[in-house]
């Protein structure tokens, strides 16, 4: 899975600035003849090059960006005013990205967007290749419609390599790579991983009643209901037909657990199972939330009848690696099943 920033330059070469890590995790073509890379580990560096080179290009890391960021950013804007600039985050740090690429100072966007790496650039010179058709030209050519429609489509197929097409969310193949690469980065940092898998119960009767459209419909205001009840790091996908999983964890500083001191009767299962507190609060008030959804579309039988069922495992107590914890969730989303449906069944518990 790699993303790709294609530079659209009228410049026979361009000029790129990498501040940061860069090894082939990072960035996959560090040897481009049509590319000239600059390369620093600190922002202290970074300004200095920037101080006395116009880049096309400052790429940054977010391993490299600190408290003062907002600063940070404003100044490379201000020394290199033409530059686009882009953060390069692995999976794990997608809502830190996200989050500051959100961010504006003074009507001006921190950063222009972020890639999740490994990245790879390519270059587009128009003025190199108007140039062997009609050498006699000599000024810039104007953008071509077809070639920014090209890269428009190029950017719809990289997106959709991540995302899944119907509700949105990230796909299956997405899933599984973050997951690989949180519990690599929880590991290091012992942080506690959560996976939950479930489905919409009796969802085939729906669509053979109502239809696929309705069906689709369905799908989609789960995936929305889903992502609005999750925190901004979980990561919310559909893995087939009405199959969902979400991977929760928490962020460095936070309780691995992340349980109370003294918690009700009803929550000491959860303790005693590893299984942090707020994930199972999310995934009741996601149940809450699909329950008294108004969904026309099913009749007035159906409103509010929804749920789902689901299965949870967690790292690193039920599994440590992918396959695990979908096994383990699995054999979870089985027993919810098994035993009446419209609950989530934690691994080796009774149901919540």
């Amino acid at each position: 899975m790699q993303s790709r920033i294609t530079i659209n330059n009228l410049k026979p070469q361009a000029d790129v600035l990498l501040i940061g890590r860069t090894d082939k995790n990072i960035v996959d073509n560090p040897e481009n003849n049509d590319i000239r890379f600059q390369n620093c580990q600190h922002i202290s560096e970074a300004m200095d090059f920037c101080s006395r080179t116009q880049f096309d290009i400052i790429a940054l890391t977010v391993d490299v960006l600190d408290e003062n960021l907002t600063t940070t950013l404003k100044k490379l804007r201000q020394i290199n005013p033409n530059a686009r600039m882009f953060l390069l985050a692995q999976m794990w740090q997608e809502p830190i990205a996200a989050h500051i690429v959100s961010q504006s100072s003074n009507g001006t966007r921190l950063v222009d967007d972020y890639f999740i790496c490994p990245v790879a650039f390519s270059l587009k010179n128009q003025a190199k290749q108007s140039a062997a058709q009609e050498p006699q030209v000599e000024q810039p050519v104007p953008t071509n419609p077809a070639f920014q429609e090209q890269l428009e489509r190029i950017a719809i197929l990289e997106r959709l390599v991540m995302e899944d097409e119907l509700t949105g969310v990230k796909n299956r193949r997405y899933v599984r790579e973050f997951l690989r690469q949180i519990i690599e980065h929880a590991k290091k940092l012992s942080l506690q991983v959560t996976l939950l898998i479930f489905d919409i119960d009796n969802f085939k009767q729906y669509n053979d009643l109502y239809g696929h459209p309705v069906g689709d419909n369905i799908l989609k205001q789960a995936a929305v209901l889903m992502q609005k009840c999750c925190r901004r790091q979980d990561v919310v996908g559909r893995i087939g037909g009405d199959e969902f999983a979400v991977v929760f964890w928490n962020l460095p500083g936070e309780n691995a657990i992340g349980l109370d001191n003294n918690p009700p009767e009803e929550e000491r299962r959860s303790i005693e199972s590893e299984h942090p507190t707020q994930v199972i609060n999310i995934c009741e008030r996601f149940r809450r939330e699909l329950h008294i959804t108004d969904l026309p579309a099913i009749g007035v039988e159906g409103k509010g009848t929804l749920t789902i069922s689901g299965g949870l495992a967690t790292f690193p107590r039920d599994g440590s690696t992918v396959q695990q914890l979908f096994e383990q969730a699995d054999k979870a989303l089985y027993e919810a099943k098994r035993s009446g449906k419209n609950r989530v069944f934690l691994i080796g518990n009774e149901n919540k």
